[in-house]
């Protein structure tokens, strides 16, 4: 029997019931995602790979800070033009995206790191575990922001760049020290920095034209005021 004072949901209580039964659709999305994770994840560590183990657990390893991009910037910059333009603007894509990838997003989200032990991963594939957040992929975030920055300044070198940030994403699947979703959230983050440094770039290029062309005009109209042009 209900109570005669308990009052029956009105109106004004259907925003309330919509936003839990959002937050409760929500809440099942994300489950099921990261169980699509996990299983790939597990799936990688449960498919023998032995001649491609050794060949990623290096490239793995040569990405720590960003150490192989670091190297492909040193020799752009010592091409003038559009080849130190683009070690420019891949340097700072790369800042930008492990300061996004370490201060906020693995700070935000907190997820652990995978058990490598309990998936089985090989040791042969095996490098050192990070002590950080697992989400996002820090070497993915700073690989793929390289890899767009440059690609879009030195249009040549986007598809080689490209394929080795790929490449190191899934080593850090392979090796077992991030979820699939991890390095899938570091490339979105990657290229989302790369396009912001890109448009601060042309936005300051454009800043810096518009200037130069002011400071041109201003000296002709000085000259056209010497030659009494201006007062016609």
């Amino acid at each position: 029997m209900s109570d005669p004072h308990e009052q029956e949901p009105g109106p004004a209580d259907e925003p309330r019931r919509a936003g839990r039964r959002y937050a409760g659709g929500l809440a099942a999305v994300f489950s099921d995602l990261r169980a699509i994770d996990g299983a790939l994840y597990a799936a990688v560590a449960a498919t023998p790979t032995p001649t491609l183990d050794t060949g990623l657990r290096r490239l793995s390893a040569a990405a720590d800070h960003s150490k192989i991009s670091f190297a492909v910037a040193a020799a752009l910059a010592l091409v003038p033009g559009r080849p130190r333009r683009a070690a420019a603007l891949g340097v700072g894509s790369i800042a930008m995206a492990s300061a996004a990838a370490n201060l906020l997003g693995k700070r935000l989200v907190r997820r652990s790191r995978p058990d490598r032990e309990a998936a089985r991963v090989v040791i042969d594939r095996h490098v050192r575990m990070p002590t950080s957040a697992s989400f996002p992929s820090g070497h993915t975030a700073s690989a793929v922001a390289f890899a767009s920055a440059v690609g879009y300044a030195l249009p040549p070198a986007a598809l080689p760049l490209t394929a080795l940030a790929c490449a190191v994403g899934y080593s850090r699947v392979h090796t077992g020290v991030h979820y699939p979703g991890d390095v899938l959230a570091g490339a979105v983050l990657g290229a989302t920095t790369a396009t912001t440094v890109l448009a601060l770039s042309l936005s300051l290029s454009e800043r810096h034209s518009i200037g130069g062309l002011g400071r041109l005009g201003g000296i002709g109209r000085l000259g056209r005021i010497g030659r009494g042009g201006d007062f016609a």
